[in-house]
């Protein structure tokens, strides 16, 4: 890029924060020093390895499994197969199960034979090495009855139908606001247009694996590449028949993830299985083939969207429908048409879904599931109709801008999206630019330049976090969140660190153990909004339980002052009125013979903090409309893109992205954040 992104307004030299610093990354040392342990390099004592072989047929039967040749290579502990692989208490293969558990695939691999994808685990192999057990599933021979496959909606076969609800039954297959067909078939101007998607895979840098160890017969640890452990923990716990409590899961770092580690997959307890069978602690690492059909994807998917509107280019009727493929048991689709509706007023909408089933496994979250397809579509189809209009796309979002939410009616919790337009054209230079498509060239390369808002939503979300304060100046913070990789333990210690009066490196911050407080998954945007509240939540109620003890203490300066007076600043408790009486905590901890003293705090985020209604599940990012308010972020980004017009390469160049996204936690972080998104687009 010729211009790197602007950036925030930080708390700025002299205010005396560290929220909103550009603070490097707590953990960075250890990352690059290789100190960091991702879940697959923990050296566990009598550590085996597993390996699973998939099937190579799409749909069929299991005729037979031959594992003599594998069971007779060295170093070979087991040949696990639907045929011996340890009963589970509960499975996934029922909606009751599916349920129960939070699975993603109504479907378990091992629990029968039949086939239903390629790819689809048919045998786990377990040895002393790694590469013995590679070796020995590679002797596995499976006679298959095999069946004709469908691969996609587009198969002519494919029998596409309307479901009544979508992705887990959270959103409904048809939604219609007024009578957008009506307003459609009188408005002055229309347009149409089918936007084409494939398959979208994740497969971040590191793959899915787990460690699995029983310590005891009912007592299991397992080391997990997951965006969510407490998800992880009820899930395994939940097949298993065990106390939540007897599951423990530890993920302390990641490398990324983009959803396909919001949820468990089969490995994970085909693993904890596997463990189970050998008696022995036994680690499997997805290899980068097995990533494409072992932790989900995003749907392959037709939308279109037809467009109403007045010569004016003031919208009248959306209409969009949507035609995906999804996996032989559930009824999984992004909800695209969910910011379809939303981001501009127009007074009709109507929207649909249709889905064929295929021999894929379950599609799921992949990096703004809905939001990413949707935004595609009803941003190139305003582009589209400005165009068609002769009005700039800037101008056709602004006579469209939508004052108050559409869907529902209510006010936006906030929203600064004119800001942002208004700051993108300046820094972008969008006054500048020739308007006419293929008017502008440098040498051979032809120069355009295009514009488009950003949404996303504020889900709704809880968390805990614990606080541990210690006389001699130090802080240990601690909640059950992971850190993708975008600066969790960063933020977090800057939070902790201002809520305390303590400078950053006297706060450690750890996470990612479901010992820890419970905290939502890395995902949805909730984890920094949710665990920092927590945070603070903890924090404040380690002071309160100092201003209780300093009122009470006779040697205190606050000695019987009443609460209410007593306000704290940095780390020092002083009089509200006089703010030079008073003490830090630090001597007060000392005369009163304390080593630390804790607190603990549930944080909401969302609608339910707007409320106070109890949340959801810690997990479940539901209840996003029970609050008084409608509640987005919203941005915009402006972009050059040089087409060689001979060769067809596109490059972009240059790239402004404005967002109104609320309190920066860390400018870096945030920038890198932006960054990365801008350039996976």
């Amino acid at each position: 890029m010729d211009i790197e992104p602007r950036f925030f307004e930080t708390n700025g030299p002299g205010t005396g924060g560290v929220v909103g610093q550009p603070l490097n990354r707590v953990d960075g040392y250890d990352k690059v020093t290789g100190k960091a342990k991702y879940s697959a390099e923990f050296p566990l004592q009598g550590l085996v390895y597993g390996v699973l072989k998939g099937s190579e047929i799409a749909k069929g039967k299991i005729q037979s499994i031959d594992t003599t040749a594998a069971m007779k290579e060295p170093g070979v502990l087991a040949v696990l197969t639907h045929q011996n692989l340890p009963k589970l208490a509960k499975t996934p293969n029922d909606q009751e199960g599916k349920k129960a558990i939070g699975a993603p695939m109504g479907f378990l691999p091992l629990t029968s034979d039949v086939v239903h994808y390629a790819g689809q685990p048919v045998a786990l192999v377990v040895a002393d090495t790694f590469e013995r057990a590679t070796h020995a599933a590679s002797l596995v021979r499976v006679q298959y009855a095999v069946e004709k496959p469908l691969a996609s909606y587009q198969d002519p076969k494919a029998e596409i139908f309307n479901p009544e609800k979508v992705q887990d039954d959270k959103t409904k297959g048809y939604t219609r606001r007024g009578d957008a067909q009506a307003a459609l078939a009188s408005a002055p101007v229309k347009h149409s247009a089918t936007y084409t998607h494939a398959i979208n895979h994740h497969n971040p840098m590191e793959p899915g694996s787990t460690t699995a160890i029983w310590e005891a017969a009912d007592r299991l640890t397992v080391y997990e590449s997951t965006q969510g452990i407490t998800r992880t923990q009820k899930s395994l716990a939940t097949m298993l028949g065990l106390p939540q409590e007897q599951v423990r899961v530890v993920t302390k770092y990641l490398g990324g993830g983009f959803g396909c580690k919001g949820s468990s997959w089969p490995h994970t307890v085909l693993t904890v299985q596997a463990a189970k069978a050998v008696n022995r602690p036994v680690k499997l690492v997805l290899t980068r083939q097995q990533m494409f059909t072992g932790m989900g994807h995003r749907e392959d998917q037709t939308q279109t969207l037809q467009i109403g509107a007045t010569k004016e280019g003031k919208l009248l009727a959306l209409v969009h429908e949507k035609t995906s493929t999804t996996s032989p048991w559930d009824n999984y689709a992004e909800p695209n048409s969910r910011i379809i509706n939303l981001l501009y007023d127009c007074p009709t909408f109507e929207s649909s879904y249709q889905l064929a089933r295929a021999n894929v496994m379950t599609s799921t979250f992949t990096r703004a599931p809905g939001e990413a397809p949707g935004s595609f579509a009803i941003e190139c189809s305003m582009d589209d109709l400005a165009y068609q209009l002769g009005i700039d796309p800037l101008e056709i979002r602004l006579r469209n801008y939508a004052e108050k939410d559409p869907t529902n009616g209510k006010p936006w919790s906030s929203k600064s999206l004119k800001q942002c337009y208004a700051r993108g054209a300046e820094l972008f230079g969008w006054s500048k630019r020739n308007p006419k498509a293929g008017a502008t060239r440098d040498g051979r390369y032809l120069v355009g330049m295009g514009m488009a808002t950003a949404s996303y939503p504020v889900h709704n979300s809880q968390g805990t976090a614990r606080v541990r304060l210690y006389a001699d100046g130090h802080a240990v913070v601690q909640s059950g969140a992971t850190d993708l990789g975008t600066g969790t333990y960063t933020v977090m210690t800057q939070v902790a660190a201002d809520a305390l009066g303590l400078a950053p490196d006297k706060v450690r911050f750890e996470l990612g153990d479901s010992r820890l407080p419970t905290a939502p998954n890395s995902g949805g945007s909730v984890a920094a909004g949710t665990v920092s509240s927590s945070v603070y939540v903890a924090a404040q109620e380690v002071w309160q339980k100092l201003k209780k003890l300093a009122i009470a203490d006779k040697k205190s300066p606050l000695y019987r002052a009443k609460i209410e007076d007593v306000v704290v600043e940095k780390n020092r408790m002083v009089l509200k009125t006089n703010k030079q009486k008073g003490e830090d905590f630090a001597a007060l901890m000392k005369r009163n013979e304390m080593s630390d003293i804790e607190g603990t705090g549930n944080g909401k985020y969302g609608a339910g903090y707007e409320t106070g209604l109890a949340p959801g599940p810690a997990d479940s990012g539901h209840q996003d409309d029970k609050g008084g308010h409608s509640m987005h972020s919203f941005g915009t980004h402006f972009c050059e893109v040089r087409v060689d017009a001979e060769l067809g390469t596109v490059r972009v160049t240059r790239w402004v992205s404005v967002h109104g996204a609320g309190r920066i936690l860390n400018a870096k972080t945030a920038r890198s954040q932006i960054i990365g998104a801008a350039s996976l687009a």
